[in-house]
């Protein structure tokens, strides 16, 4: 696989702008995601990575278990509204675009195709051109970014931020009236929303190592706080699914019975 170059450029951006690590929402996986409340705080479109995040490493089918959370995004954002950023499918690498059409297929949703990976600030003009096109454009704060990457998709959807949330010094809480529009519009830019849950072991030390650097800059800068509560509302348990009991002896043995 090519260099990532945006990628690893990202963590020097840390210099000056340590938030641009920090996501705003993080989930374990897709199921964990409340689409209804996204709509109704004014999100109208979504990006999203593929792999750990919706397909295993490699693979382009929704891993089986998203399948019902994956329906219910597509049928919240509507048609062309939910769009997959990859740093495989769709880019220089996917020679005849032969893996976009796959994912497409087997996602039932547009892959963006693009010549800069992901952090990269000509991906997210590819990006902004997409939605900015659609019968009824998507602003950046109008979009979530989801992905289980730090340095290529938090990083991405801060990027696309015109104002980082910073604290405000007059106040150590929010306002609760300040809310769902006000709110998502003072980010000045997508929600970004990291899922931490892996379907496959992938980049592990690198991982390890995001994930580090995210929790001292959120001691160094008192991190989310600002946001959390806000946020939180877009978090839900998934239904929990009870394992099916073994038949009773009398079941199977009426069972028996009854086939005789």
């Amino acid at each position: 696989m090519p260099l990532n170059v945006p990628g690893i450029l990202a963590p020097f951006q840390l210099l000056w702008n340590p938030r641009i690590i920090l996501p705003h929402v993080i989930v374990q996986d897709v199921r964990h995601i409340d689409f209804a409340a996204l709509k109704r705080a004014g999100y109208r479109g979504a990006v999203f990575d593929k792999d750990n995040c919706l397909t295993i490493p490699y693979e382009d089918r929704l891993v089986d278990e998203l399948s019902e959370s994956w329906k219910q995004c597509k049928e919240t954002f509507g048609e062309g509204n939910v769009l997959i950023v990859s740093n495989s499918a769709g880019t220089k690498m996917d020679a005849g675009e032969i893996q976009a059409e796959s994912v497409s297929h087997h996602l039932a949703v547009p892959v963006l195709r693009h010549s800069t990976p992901k952090p990269g600030y000509a991906c997210i003009s590819s990006i902004r051109a997409y939605f900015s096109s659609l019968r009824r454009p998507i602003r950046d704060d109008e979009l979530i970014v989801v992905g289980d990457r730090v340095f290529t998709d938090v990083v991405l959807a801060i990027r696309m931020s015109k104002l980082v949330v910073r604290r405000n010094v007059h106040s150590d809480k929010v306002n609760s009236a300040t809310l769902s529009n006000e709110r998502r519009q003072s980010l000045g830019g997508p929600l970004s929303i990291l899922t931490i849950g892996v379907f496959k072991k992938e980049s592990m030390v690198m991982r390890f190592v995001e994930k580090q650097l995210m929790g001292a800059v959120e001691r160094w800068t008192e991190g989310r706080e600002d946001i959390s509560d806000w946020s939180r509302r877009f978090v839900k348990e998934p239904p929990r699914i009870e394992p099916s009991k073994p038949p009773s002896i009398v079941s199977r043995l009426l069972s028996r019975f009854s086939r005789a």
